[in-house]
Parts: C-alpha cells; structure tokens; sequence
C-alpha cells in the first residue's frame, strides 16, 4: 500500500469550470464527491484512500497553465473497460474536454495502450486508460 498516491491537487484558474470539467470526469470514473469549501472541491476514489483536489488558490502566481513547461505534464487515471473509455471520448466536448490526437485515438500510446487523451479549456491534459 505504500506505492499508492495519497492525494494530488490541482490549482485552477477558475473553480467553477473546474467543478464542471474535472467534477464530471470523475463522476464517470467512479470517482465520489469529498468535501467543499470556498476555493475548492475533492472527490474520493472509490478503490482507496485516494483523493484528487481542485482549488483556486489565492496564492496562483499565474492565471494560465502550460502542460509543456517544467511540471507536472498530465495526469493519468484507469476507466474500468474500453466501454468507459468510448463514452467518455463521446460525451467529453460537452464538459469542458477535447479529445487531443484524434487521428491516432484510442492507440496514441501504441499498439496495445488503448486510452483517451482529452485536454480542457484551462490547459490540464488527462488520460483515461483502458485495463490492457
């Protein structure tokens, strides 16, 4: 149990595009609404202790994120069936997410990494990733 991540925040540009992008992506993979407070939001993860934050800190430094620059440059998280996968890609543009790689979708990884790479409005790429 030791290798498995605590928690991961995301600082964001605006909560409220977070809550619906990064709220309703979790939903779909199962991901459990935490606590809430003024500036941020966190679902928990239904397999473990896990949990992702999204927070609109006072502290930002900057109002834009850049995936290509030093830093985290996405984030990956397990759908539990290519099913999953598939209706995420097909639903995402309507929350806040494009699929990225679309000519090479949903092997931009290789041959056998069956995933979607979908970016939102603020710049946060994601990758959903099939069970292999």
């Amino acid at each position: 149990m030791a290798a498995a991540v605590h928690h991961i925040e995301i600082w964001v540009p605006d909560l409220s595009r977070a809550l619906n992008d990064w709220g309703w992506v979790l939903h779909q993979l199962g991901w459990k609404d935490g606590d809430g407070w003024p500036g941020g939001f966190s679902w928990k993860s239904g397999a473990d202790s896990s949990y992702i934050v999204v927070e609109q800190s006072p502290a930002l430094s900057a109002d834009v994120h850049d995936r290509l620059r030093p830093g985290m440059n996405h984030l990956a998280l397990n759908a539990a069936s290519r099913a999953e996968v598939d209706t995420i890609v097909t639903e995402a543009a309507a929350h806040g997410w494009t699929l990225m790689f679309a000519d090479r979708h949903p092997y931009a990884g290789g041959p056998q990494h069956y995933a979607a790479f979908l970016h939102n409005q603020d710049g946060y790429e994601l990758e959903i990733v099939a069970p292999g």
